[in-house]
């Protein structure tokens, strides 16, 4: 089973986690396969139980922090991302994205089942993008029409 680690009392030795139907689970530090890794909103495996006192878990491992993002296909060691920032852009309406190199998005898959208005020429749309840029100064770009720009900013502050 999966959940979430939502409680942690270091200087007791036990927690609680939430598991995936939502339910709290008491676990003790000496049923944690990597203890050193422990700390509050960390995902974990269980094996579920209950013990006298109501819903516990034992052989509780905690999943490692990944070192990488993954943003469209381009992976992005998260330790060399100095700053992003979201902006809009405006563009013609009949530029195309790189359809071969694209990942699906439900942006992308949302406007091909929508009827499509016919586009006059020269008629622009604003375009949302978001512009990741490392350490190496190396600036990647992304448009509203390869990724969601609102759930990939959550998913950047929260490895941050």
């Amino acid at each position: 089973m999966q959940g979430t680690i939502t409680t942690w009392f270091e200087d007791k030795g036990f927690g609680f986690i939430k598991d995936e139907n939502g339910d709290n689970r008491y676990f003790h530090v000496i049923k944690v396969a990597n203890p050193d890794l422990i700390k509050k909103d960390a995902a974990v495996t269980f094996e579920p139980t209950t013990n006298s006192k109501g819903l516990s878990a034992y052989a509780v491992k905690v999943i490692p922090d990944s070192k990488y993002i993954y943003i469209a296909g381009e992976r992005l060691k998260i330790t060399a991302i100095k700053s992003w920032v979201v902006f809009s852009e405006e563009e013609p309406v009949e530029t195309k994205i790189d359809k071969e190199n694209a990942v699906l998005s439900v942006g992308m898959l949302m406007s091909s089942i929508r009827p499509k208005a016919t586009a006059k020429a020269g008629e622009m749309r604003t375009v949302k993008k978001l512009a990741v840029t490392t350490f190496q100064n190396k600036t990647l770009i992304f448009s509203e029409d390869e990724i969601d720009v609102e759930e990939t900013v959550k998913m950047l502050k929260k490895v941050r």
